[in-house]
Parts: structure tokens; C-alpha cells; sequence
């Protein structure tokens, strides 16, 4: 087969949280141009319908806190071949300030809705013997940002990355690949706010190798080689994309 065709994902479906803007809208498109069927799978319908009419895919309303929610729709789906767990939020404060809610907010999404989402719709692929699962990590699962405080968020990533290494061990055998990325500073609405702070701006570009942010185009390829045949012997592994961030 020529290794392009590996990264084709024709007569495939792939579920992406999250998906209805900014990084998993992208994410989304890239996978709906190498073929997948796509569902939108977001709490804002809005967004979403529109997304997905974009798309050519469908919408799925989804709150991935609720794993009643996560279960019903992965029996509705049906066996998918793709899933991508992007849905993600952060809370900026001093962690001596954080409020019980905000902690368990950002863990409710970031790591407890990855995980619902992974035993759900993985459960479909172990009985299908095949299956790619991509989960959206983040930079700050490896390092601790500065000047912006959000401990929550680095701790949630970091055990995304290590949830991704321990799922790929007990599932490889059994046919599903699992595997995550990790950008860097992208240019999202929710990124954006944090550059209206002088100090975080200066920061973020300066300690950047590359000097800028990444669109989220930039991030769309490697979601797509991770869920794609390409990436046929990989599992357990997360990708960084951060503009050399980490490499200092």
C-alpha cells in the first residue's frame, strides 16, 4: 500500500469531544478530509450543529462528565474505529485559592470524561478487535506553566499521558491502539484571553523555541497519524507539538 493511503481513514466513523471549535474543530477536519465519517460529540449545540453541517458529519449533544451519558452514546454508535477524547477545560488560580469546585471541575472533564470515553466506546472496539483512540494531553502534562497558575490542569494532563501509557498496555493485544498529544500554546479562544496579560504573553512567546503559538491546523496532522494506519506499531505514546517548548 503506498504510505499515503495509510493516513486515509475511508468508510471509518470518529467520535471527537470537544469538536464543535478551536482545536477539535480542526481535529475534526482533518479527520473528515482523510475520509472518516465524523461525529461531533459537544455540550454547546449551537457550535455544534454547525460544526458538523461544515463537516459533513452529524452532531451528538454530550456532556463527557455524565458516564450515563458517554455509555448511551457509545450503544448507540455502535462500534467506531476512531475515538479522540479533546473536550478540556482550565481554571487559572493560585492553588492555595482553588475551590473545591474548580478542582473537581477541571478533573471532571480532563481526566474523568477521557476515561469514561475510552471505557465506553473502547469496550466496542475490544469486542471489534480493532480500534485508535487518541486523547488531547497537553504540554503542561510534562511541564508546570508559568507565570499563569493552574495546577489543576497540569495534574489532569499528566494523568492523561499516564491513563494513555496504561490502556495501550492492556489493550494492544486485543487490536486498540492508544495513544495522545501534547500541544503547546495554541491559538484558541480560550489561549487567546490569556494573551490579553502582558506578562503571560512575553512569557509564553519568549520561552517558546519558535516564537509563536501554534494554530490548530498545526495540531490536526499528528491527531490524524495517530489514528491512522500510519501509525500502525505505535501505542502508549504521546506526541509533542509545542514549538520546542519542552526542549528547553
Amino acid at each position: 500500500m503506498p504510505i499515503l493511503d495509510l493516513f486515509r481513514l475511508d468508510g471509518q466513523t470518529a467520535v471527537v469531544t470537544g469538536a464543535a471549535q478551536g482545536i477539535g474543530l480542526d481535529i475534526a477536519r482533518g479527520l473528515a478530509e482523510a475520509g472518516a465519517h465524523v461525529i461531533v460529540a459537544d455540550l454547546n449545540p449551537d457550535l455544534g450543529e454547525a460544526a458538523a453541517a461544515q463537516l459533513g458529519g452529524r452532531f451528538e449533544p454530550l456532556n463527557v462528565t455524565d458516564p450515563a451519558a458517554v455509555r448511551a452514546l457509545a450503544e448507540r454508535l455502535g462500534p467506531v474505529q476512531v475515538l479522540v477524547n479533546n473536550a478540556g477545560i482550565v481554571r487559572n488560580t493560585p492553588a492555595e485559592d482553588t475551590p473545591d469546585d474548580d478542582w473537581r471541575a477541571v478533573m471532571n472533564v480532563n481526566l474523568d470524561g477521557v476515561f469514561w470515553c475510552c471505557r465506553e466506546f473502547g469496550r466496542a472496539m475490544l469486542q471489534a478487535g480493532r480500534g485508535s483512540i487518541v486523547s488531547t494531553a497537553s504540554m503542561s502534562g510534562i511541564i508546570s506553566n508559568h507565570p499563569q497558575p493552574q495546577a489543576a490542569y497540569n495534574a489532569s494532563k499528566a494523568a492523561v499521558m499516564h491513563l494513555t501509557r496504561s490502556l495501550a498496555g492492556e489493550w494492544a493485544g486485543r487490536g486498540v491502539r492508544v495513544n495522545a498529544v501534547a500541544p503547546g500554546y495554541t491559538a484558541t479562544p480560550l489561549t487567546k484571553r490569556g494573551l490579553d496579560t502582558p506578562e503571560w504573553r512575553e512569557t509564553w512567546l519568549k520561552e517558546t523555541p519558535m516564537g509563536r503559538l501554534a494554530e490548530p491546523a498545526e495540531i490536526a496532522p499528528a491527531v490524524l497519524y495517530l489514528a491512522s494506519a500510519a501509525s500502525s506499531f505505535v501505542t502508549g505514546h504521546t506526541l509533542v507539538v509545542d514549538g520546542g517548548y519542552t526542549a528547553w
